[in-house]
């Protein structure tokens, strides 16, 4: 069975923690990390310097000693010396001479020889702490170099080192705490003053914001700052006064589609009735009635057909298209009939697809995209003429790479600039009157579903729109 890391290890412990509490125990941890790596070669230099220390004052004892009067110095006074450097003994040897100092009970056992003159970095640090963790129970053979001298030797009881070393380390400790402590504590001020509360302040904001989005009074007021957080609030301020009024408009567009759809199916069906009242005149014969009665019949028409389209607009959800691979030719061919919505115009009907050329996808959907551009192609010759030449539509399409890029173009006088921007929005893309504007947004989201795209193609004699449906990614 796997055992479980504790809470801390596994970083449970400063998840529990606020951003505030995270950064105070981050800037200590990091600050003790730093002291640690100062105390590791300052504990060496320490016990080096204490090392020197004694070997010069060894040094300028025995010269002392050697430039007296008196050359034969008493036991007593050689002890003294001993005692004060604290050494077993001390030998120098420079200018062709040896001096000894030595108490009589020299020991048997060195525990080590500890050469100062040849010291690297990394011995210096280990032998710190080995003295430290396991401090050597006999004396210790230290040698080094002085002023004048060749050579400087003493035996010494590393104990008093050891405690001062002891000492050191907690001096050092307790200047580490205090430095810690003060530079977390100012830290942390600083931080919570210049960071945790301005995000507090944006956290705040986004879940004031979230339970009433359409209010603006809700909406962040950006500070004066200039660094990350005050773009960061001019960012959150756009976002919510854009998103604010986007749902405030969509609000308003919902209860404008509830009343247009009631007041659609009331008009519809008061149409639908006037629509046969207005059959029965004509049995009338009345001239001026039945001048006047086509066009009424009409007028009813269009506008059964516009409350009928705009129903259905705002109530369908196109379902996802069920592609596969089908030939276009034969779909193409069935658009021949459209042509005959404008009896007596004499509009051609263009094929320009080659024979083989396959599509991939939905059979249904694709007719119902073609069949909008092409009517709208008929209703635009019918109603302004062609450009040049007898009126035609043309259905061309070829094959671009992995996608199928189809053109649907007439001789026509072309689409308006003024409505180009918004030919593909809802109620927005009628070019003659009468139309609902809504064959061109269908149109175009039925494309959107296939993974397509639509545009009306520049630099084309009258209107050419162009469907470019990709084939389905393998991967």
């Amino acid at each position: 069975m796997r055992a479980e890391r504790p809470p801390f290890l596994a970083g449970g412990f400063l998840k529990r923690l606020g951003l505030s509490s995270r950064l105070l125990f981050l800037t200590v941890l990091f600050l003790m990390v730093a002291e640690v790596l100062i105390y590791v070669p300052s504990i060496a230099n320490f016990r080096l310097t204490w090392l020197n220390d004694r070997l010069a004052a060894a040094q300028i004892a025995a010269l002392v000693l050697d430039a007296a009067p008196d050359q034969n110095p008493s036991g007593e006074l050689e002890m003294r010396i001993l005692s004060g450097v604290g050494a077993k003994a001390i030998a120098i040897r420079g200018g062709g001479r040896r001096s000894l100092l030595a108490t009589g009970d020299m020991p048997a056992e060195v525990a080590k020889t500890v050469d100062l003159r040849n010291v690297t970095w990394a011995r210096s640090i280990r032998d710190a702490f080995e003295l430290m963790l396991d401090p050597p129970a006999h004396p210790v053979r230290v040698i080094g170099s002085g002023m004048g001298v060749e050579f400087v030797e003493m035996l010494l009881d590393v104990r008093p080192l050891r405690n001062a070393m002891l000492v050191y380390s907690r001096n050092i400790l307790l200047v580490s705490l205090f430095i810690s402590g003060l530079t977390a504590g100012l830290l942390y001020l600083a931080l919570q003053w210049a960071i945790v509360r301005p995000v507090r302040r944006l956290t705040g904001n986004i879940a004031e914001f979230s339970k009433q989005p359409e209010d603006a009074s809700r909406v962040i007021r950006p500070s004066e700052r200039t660094d990350e957080i005050g773009l960061a609030e001019q960012a959150l301020a756009r976002m919510e006064t854009a998103l604010a009024e986007e749902l405030r408009q969509k609000r308003r567009l919902a209860e404008l589609g509830l009343a247009v759809s009631k007041i659609n199916h009331e008009l519809r069906n008061m149409l639908t009735t006037a629509q046969l009242l207005t059959d029965r005149l004509d049995h009338v014969n009345d001239e001026r009635v039945q001048r006047i009665a086509p066009r009424l019949v009409s007028t009813l028409g269009r506008a059964i057909a516009f409350c009928e389209a705009t129903l259905a607009y705002g109530r369908a959800t196109e379902r996802l298209p069920q592609r596969r691979t089908i030939p276009l030719s034969p779909l193409v061919d069935d658009l021949a009939h459209l042509t005959e919505l404008a009896p007596g115009q004499g509009i051609a009907f263009v094929r320009e697809v080659p024979e083989g050329l396959a599509v991939d996808a939905d059979p249904d959907q694709l007719s119902r995209i073609l069949v909008n551009l092409v009517r709208n192609a008929v209703q635009a010759l019918s109603r302004a003429g062609s450009f040049e030449g007898a009126p035609r539509v043309t259905v061309a399409a070829r094959r671009e790479g992995g996608e199928v890029v189809i053109d649907v173009k007439d001789n026509g006088p072309g689409i308006p600039e003024r409505i180009r921007s918004g030919l593909f929005a809802p109620f927005q893309g009628s070019v003659g009157k009468g139309g609902t504007g809504l064959g061109l947004a269908i149109t175009a989201e039925l494309v959107q579903l296939h993974g397509g795209r639509i545009s009306l193609a520049e630099g084309e004699t009258g209107t050419c729109f162009r469907v470019v449906i990709p084939d389905r990614r393998t991967a």
